[in-house]
């Protein structure tokens, strides 16, 4: 009875995960997703859900802060730029700034790119904001380039000619939530979490964000 029992159940359970993949293909999922990337933002706005599952015609390596990445096929014309700063909780500092910067002035003079997406590659975290231990190691001299470079920055990606989106999942604090404002558009997890926390202290936030 036992033995039956047990072989019954794995039959049903077999039954369901047939059931499950043949719905993950069916004509009217296939069709739904076309419809959806009809237009250059549809197409970035599904490119944004999937990024972390597709494979990228440039890959960088993995010691980047900043990973550029150009996609292939049906989402050609559509960069990624991916924070990576796994053990800083991808805080931003004078090098990341510079590779955004960089990797923003040369899109904004291609023709080829339609949209940008900027996303983490980090799990559970977008961007912590400006990374406090390298401030704290600062001049004070150097504080203020500092922040007029993040603000300049930001203020690049508000202005791209092409449509832009911040994929937020996980939290995006300070200067992390104003890089997310700059975009034109903010697909966020339900897991996510944002905040100006530097209010709290009676600091205005400094990074710049975009204002319609």
């Amino acid at each position: 009875m036992a033995a039956a029992a047990l072989g019954g159940l794995g039959l049903l359970r077999g039954r369901l995960r047939l059931r499950l993949r043949l719905g993950a293909s069916s004509p009217s999922s296939s069709s739904s997703s076309s419809s959806s990337s009809s237009s250059p933002l549809g197409r970035g706005a599904v490119a944004a859900r999937a990024a972390s599952g597709r494979s990228y015609g440039s890959e960088a390596r993995e010691e980047e802060e900043l990973r550029v990445r150009y996609l292939d096929d049906e989402h050609k014309g559509i960069v990624v730029l991916g924070l990576n700063r796994s053990h800083a909780k991808n805080a931003l500092n004078k090098n990341l700034l510079k590779m955004m910067s960089k990797a923003v002035d040369a899109l904004k003079s291609d023709k080829k790119v339609r949209t940008v997406i900027f996303r983490s590659e980090v799990p559970g975290i977008f961007c912590a904001g400006a990374d406090l231990k390298e401030r704290a190691k600062m001049h004070s001299s150097e504080v203020g380039s500092f922040v007029s470079k993040a603000r300049a920055t930001i203020n690049e990606m508000a202005n791209l000619p092409v449509p832009t989106i911040a994929a937020i999942d996980g939290t995006a604090l300070g200067g992390g939530l104003e890089l997310a404002l700059a975009c034109d558009i903010r697909v966020a997890a339900s897991s996510a979490k944002m905040g100006l926390v530097e209010t709290k202290l009676a600091i205005i936030p400094g990074a710049g964000r975009k204002r319609e």
